[in-house]
């Protein structure tokens, strides 16, 4: 018997997890969205599921609702679907895909006698196609019937299930953020720098990336520590001078990241953080520690 699944939001995450659940067998029912226009687009992208604009009864016809609006829309969505669901609700398995938030943002639905939990993939989604989730973590926390139904939904999508709780969520969605927007904004900077240099961007892009997955291979490899490259890794405090030097040119954001990241990694990475700490410390008071008043801005 094929499972049944709701979808309460047409963005990118409920897109693509509605269109592989009904690839590996799920019916999918209904999927709201605000307007009619994005409820439809979603219907064809899934291929299948009845479009429904905002929070519809019809919702109820399946027996896991799924709820991938913006965190910011969970508490609201959850009150809005307690309103029209009331006891209808009772026995339902509504899962939420934040990964900051728990469980506790759909309180209202608990009080409907529904089984509340967050399922959290940890995977970018494009919005263009459905990206690959086996062996992706999926965090999971919540009630225990509901967590069940999630860890069910996670192992069909061939995801590891992960227990995380509430309290930590957070944090674990903070590490996230370390490791895909905060890098990005990373990888950006460091290609405006090289076409601050003269190089164009295509190349500029070609040339750290390289660098990057590299790095990143030999940490997967080798560890932290026979993986970390650059001066700051050879104690070479020198040429990290001359970085925060060079990096005077541009907005304060780029010297005051540079710092700050070094920083991190001195915490992280070196066998005598201590030292190192006081070594960059000389560094950033000798430069006046932050970008002087003259400050050009960055590449465009």
């Amino acid at each position: 018997m094929a499972k049944s699944l709701a979808i309460l939001g047409a963005g990118r995450v409920g897109r693509a997890l509605g269109r592989r659940l009904r690839e590996l067998g799920w019916e999918v029912h209904g999927v709201a969205a605000r307007s009619e226009a994005n409820a439809l687009k979603a219907v064809r992208f899934i291929g299948g599921g009845k479009a429904l604009v905002g929070v519809s009864r019809m919702l109820l016809n399946a027996g896991t609702i799924l709820v991938t609006v913006p965190d910011d829309g969970i508490a609201e969505a959850a009150r809005e679907l307690a309103r029209v669901g009331g006891e209808e609700l009772a026995g339902k398995v509504v899962l939420h895909t934040s990964g900051a938030l728990d469980a506790r943002v759909l309180e209202p639905l608990r009080h409907c006698g529904a089984w509340v939990a967050s399922i959290h993939p940890l995977q970018t989604f494009s919005g263009v196609k459905v990206p690959p989730l086996e062996g992706k973590v999926f965090a999971i926390e919540g009630d225990v019937v509901a967590v069940r139904a999630a860890r069910r939904m996670a192992r069909a999508l061939g995801g590891v299930a992960v227990s995380i709780p509430s309290a930590k969520k957070p944090l674990y969605h903070a590490a996230g953020a370390f490791a895909a927007g905060l890098v990005l904004g990373m990888e950006e900077t460091g290609v405006q720098m090289l076409m601050t240099s003269g190089m164009k961007r295509r190349e500029s892009v070609r040339a750290l990336l390289s660098l990057t997955r590299q790095v990143l291979d030999h940490y997967e490899e080798l560890g932290p520590q026979k993986a970390w490259a650059g001066p700051l890794s050879r104690g070479d405090y020198g040429v990290v001078a001359s970085h925060e030097a060079a990096l005077q040119q541009f907005q304060p954001e780029f010297l005051e990241a540079y710092q700050a990241v070094s920083r991190l990694a001195a915490r992280v990475l070196s066998r005598d953080p201590a030292t190192m700490l006081k070594e960059l410390e000389k560094i950033s008071i000798s430069s006046g520690g932050r970008v002087t008043s003259n400050a050009k801005g960055g590449a465009a």
